[in-house]
């Protein structure tokens, strides 16, 4: 009886047993099946974001740009990302042919203007890093004719921190928010192969200086920017106007600042119109000594007052900038200027511009536009000088521009221009004929 009781103890144990390791078996495989699943599902996630990825590179997900903040359609692109690096860039090229009244210097050329990288990080929700690197001219090198080198600069780099839709701040090389063309100066986004003359000789685009700001909206039709920055060196304005006094940045002499608002409205009740105005004024004389004396304060205003309205295939656009610059006389005889090419006591310049795109109506189609425009301008830079000094009315000029911006691409540009240049001098300037192309990404 007792050896029939262990017997039966022993098999129990036995099946028992047998059964648990059956039990771990499974167990065992049903876990590995379960690992090699999650590893499919991972490599089939990595699989889709890499080829997300490879599209965004090639094809980005937005390719209509969009201007926000201030800055151009093109360098908005990181406020659309939701974190990390973003990178854009626009670039754009040139032929120059005189026509007529030709001096010595007005030598047809071909210029590889510009060539832009974009580099943002988006840090948070509530900072942003924004950048611009600018490539002129092809090469650093001077390899022709003194045509001169061209250069590598940094056009903007800025932090932006956001606080409310009313108030945020930026702090860094800014780019100064006066006129049209300064802040958005991607070629596809204003009209004719070169810039309008009152956005390079009174408003100096591109302009740029150290600062710092705040910049928001007021409601869902008034933005405005304003900022504190490094002022002018005025030891380099001429007749030619302030554009040589800019610092960009560079080592920027900060004895004396300057203080420039920028307000835009957007009116709910006529959609497509913008009407805008920006002011600007600092001290310039930096404090400086030269050998034939102190360079006075040398305060300088600049006013700007801009408006637009676009509406389906029409397009309209004026602009009117005008300068005063205190102890004008002084400073001209600290720089021993000219008597015939003095340092203005006032400056001004402005024009009108339409456009219209033709496509539609030429090819029963909007998938391109073809957009003839004209430009009316007026630029003087010696529009009133010191007493004892008389102007150089070679620096007042009347142009009159012309041309079409084809577009086979929303953000790629074809351009045909042409400049007639009239002086109130004695002096003459040749017509200009400009074909140019250009691209943002």
């Amino acid at each position: 009886m007792a050896r029939k009781t262990w017997l039966a103890l022993v098999t129990l144990t036995l099946l028992a047993g047998g059964g648990a390791h059956a039990g771990t078996a499974e167990d065992e495989i049903q876990k590995r099946d379960d690992v090699i699943a999650e590893l499919v599902r991972k490599v089939d996630v990595l699989t889709e974001e890499v080829s997300d990825l490879r599209s965004q590179v090639v094809v980005p997900a937005e390719p209509e740009l969009k201007s926000v903040y201030g800055y151009g359609p093109a360098a908005s692109k990181v406020y659309g990302v939701q974190r990390g690096l973003s990178l854009g860039g626009y670039g754009e090229a040139n032929y120059i042919n005189f026509i007529g009244d030709e001096e010595n210097t007005d030598l047809d050329r071909s210029d590889a203007l510009r060539t832009v990288v974009y580099l943002g990080y988006k840090f948070s929700e509530s900072i942003v890093f924004n950048s611009e690197i600018e490539f002129e001219h092809a090469t650093t090198s001077n390899v022709n004719n003194g045509a001169g080198s061209g250069s590598v600069s940094v056009e903007f780099a800025a932090l932006d921190f956001f606080w409310l839709p009313e108030l945020n701040a930026r702090a860094g090389l800014l780019l100064v928010p006066m006129g049209f063309v300064n802040e958005i100066h991607e070629p596809p986004f204003f009209y004719g192969v070169q810039r309008p003359e009152t956005e390079t000789r009174i408003l100096p685009t591109t302009w740029r200086e150290n600062g710092v700001g705040i910049f928001g909206n007021l409601g869902e039709t008034v933005e405005y920017r304003f900022y504190t920055l490094a002022g002018f060196d005025a030891q380099n304005f001429s007749d030619a106007g302030i554009r040589a006094g800019r610092q960009q940045g560079n080592r920027s002499l900060t004895e004396d600042f300057a203080f420039v608002t920028r307000v835009d409205w957007s009116p709910d009740l006529l959609p497509g119109f913008l009407l805008g105005g920006s002011v600007y004024v600092g001290d310039s004389g930096q404090d400086l000594e030269i050998a034939t004396g102190d360079v006075p304060d040398t305060r300088l205003w600049i006013f700007e007052g801009h408006a637009q309205y676009q509406s389906g295939p029409f397009h309209a656009r004026g602009l009117f900038a005008f300068t005063s610059l205190s102890d004008s006389r002084e400073l001209n005889v600290v720089l021993a200027r000219p008597v015939t090419a003095p340092i203005a006591d006032e400056m001004l310049g402005g024009y009108a511009e339409v456009a219209y795109d033709v496509y539609p109506w030429l090819f029963g189609d909007e998938g391109q536009q073809l957009e003839p425009f004209i430009r009316v301008e007026y630029v003087d830079t010696q529009y009133d000088v010191p007493d004892g000094f008389v102007a150089n009315r070679d620096r007042a000029n009347w142009i009159h521009a012309g041309g079409v911006n084809y577009y086979p691409h929303p953000n790629v540009v074809l351009k045909v221009e042409y400049r007639n240049v009239n002086t109130r001098g004695q002096g003459e300037r040749a017509d200009e004929l400009g074909v140019g192309m250009g691209f943002a990404f």
